[in-house]
Order: structure tokens, then C-alpha cells, then sequence
């Protein structure tokens, strides 16, 4: 599903079929602070606009799920707010496909199981996030689900340069809330790698990781990856 400015609403082919509008779903922050455009979706063969903003505050769980299983764009939900977060850099990606062979050589023999976004995880009702990466220990633990994960052992986000206090200070509190273990938090902005772990309702630092050593978790006894080779994936 793609975004769709109304300007080429209505224009025609050469076949004489509608034209879809060209454009792009902008993202917006959790206080909808910049203009959205409306977002085009096809329901039954007919293009369809739904403004956004306007549905801010009202969109049920059931809406959410049923937006994000039609569209690969992440999306995440706080009691009616959405937010669309913005496309991966093929940087981003690159250091996920590190970090993601890594925990998998190490969690997968070990009967544990790990995913890359998108994949919706549950942090309590009515509020979702799309980690970049999460792991549970047992893969016939019960939280995974096929339709969103119930929760999870250990998640890592790769800091966007949009708005690095989302992953710097507003999902910890998010990961916390939902008793999740660890939390790896990967900075391309300064090349260090944080590992956070629960003490309580909180996270406390376990280590801050930088070129030259091996970020290594708490959680995951002998596991360890080049800070160097997520960088300069």
C-alpha cells in the first residue's frame, strides 16, 4: 500500500483505467505535528483516500491490525494514535543483517528464534511497536503469535537519524512497560552499540560498546558481536 497524492485522482490510461495518484504516505509524529496527506488504499478494485489526521485518536486495535497487514510500511499504535515510521536506508538494513545472522547463529541452536521488522510486538493492550529486531529464548514460546508477538526476550532498534529520541528515550520506557529483558540499542549516529537490561520497572546500562571491542549480552551468556562489523556492514 503506497500513498497517493489526489492530484492524479480521476486521470486515465492509454487503456482507459484509472490511473492511480502518484505520491507517497508521509510519516507523523505521535502529536501529528506536520501536514498529512490523505492515504490511498484499493478495497475491492476502487481507490480509496483516508485522512489520517483526521482518524487520529480513534483507531481501534482491529484498525491497526487490519492497516498493517496490508501495507509493509511500519506503523505503530498508542491507544488510537498511529505513527509512520520513516523507510529504511539500505544502511539500516545492512546493519540489521548483521545483527540478525549473529543472534540467530546464537539463539537458533539453542532452540530460540529471532525476526526483523515488520513484525508487530504487543507492548500492552492498545499499544504496539515494530522492533527492528526481536528475539525470544524457546521458539514454542506462547507469545509468539503469527498475527503479533505477545512479547519478547531481547529487542534492538537502529537509531533513525529523524528523531533519535525515539529509540533513545521513548522505547526504552515502552520496552520496559512490557518486562522485556534486554534492549540493544545500535547508534550509527556516534558507532556505539547500548545494551540495556530490567532492574525492576527500569532499565539499567550493562554496557556501551564502541569500535575496537565486542557488544556482548547479559541475557545471552557467551554471545558477542564485533561493534566494527555492525558498522561498517
Amino acid at each position: 500500500m503506497k500513498g497517493k497524492q489526489a492530484s492524479g485522482r480521476g486521470k486515465k490510461r492509454g487503456d482507459g483505467s484509472p490511473r492511480r495518484p502518484r505520491g507517497r504516505l508521509q510519516g507523523m509524529t505521535m502529536t501529528v505535528t506536520a501536514a498529512v496527506q490523505p492515504m490511498w488504499i484499493a478495497i475491492a478494485n476502487q481507490i480509496t483516500d483516508i485522512d489520517l489526521t483526521a482518524l487520529q485518536g480513534t483507531w481501534s486495535v482491529a484498525q491497526y491490525l487490519a492497516l498493517t497487514a496490508h501495507t509493509n510500511r511500519l506503523i505503530e499504535y498508542t491507544d488510537g494514535v498511529i505513527e509512520v515510521l520513516p523507510m529504511p536506508t539500505e544502511k539500516h538494513q545492512a546493519i540489521s543483517l548483521v545483527l540478525l545472522l549473529s543472534f540467530l547463529a546464537f539463539v537458533r541452536p539453542r532452540g530460540g528464534v529471532a525476526f526483523y521488522a515488520p513484525l508487530r510486538l504487543e507492548i500492552r493492550p492498545g499499544k504496539f511497536r515494530e522492533p527492528d529486531l526481536l528475539l525470544l529464548l524457546r521458539s514454542d514460546d506462547p507469545r509468539r503469535q503469527n498475527d503479533y508477538w505477545r512479547g519478547a526476550d531481547l529487542v534492538a532498534e537502529i537509531v533513525s537519524a529523524d528523531n533519535p529520541a525515539r529509540d533513545l528515550e521513548e522505547k526504552p520506557r515502552d520496552y520496559a512497560e512490557a518486562g522485556i529483558p534486554e534492549y540493544w540499542i545500535v547508534n550509527p549516529l556516534d558507532e556505539t552499540i547500548t545494551v540495556l537490561t530490567l532492574a525492576g520497572d527500569a532499565y539499567a546500562p550493562y554496557g556501551v560498546f564502541r569500535r575496537g571491542v565486542a557488544a556482548r549480552s547479559r541475557l545471552l551468556d557467551g554471545f558477542a558481536v564485533r561493534v566494527d562489523e555492525v558498522f561498517d556492514a
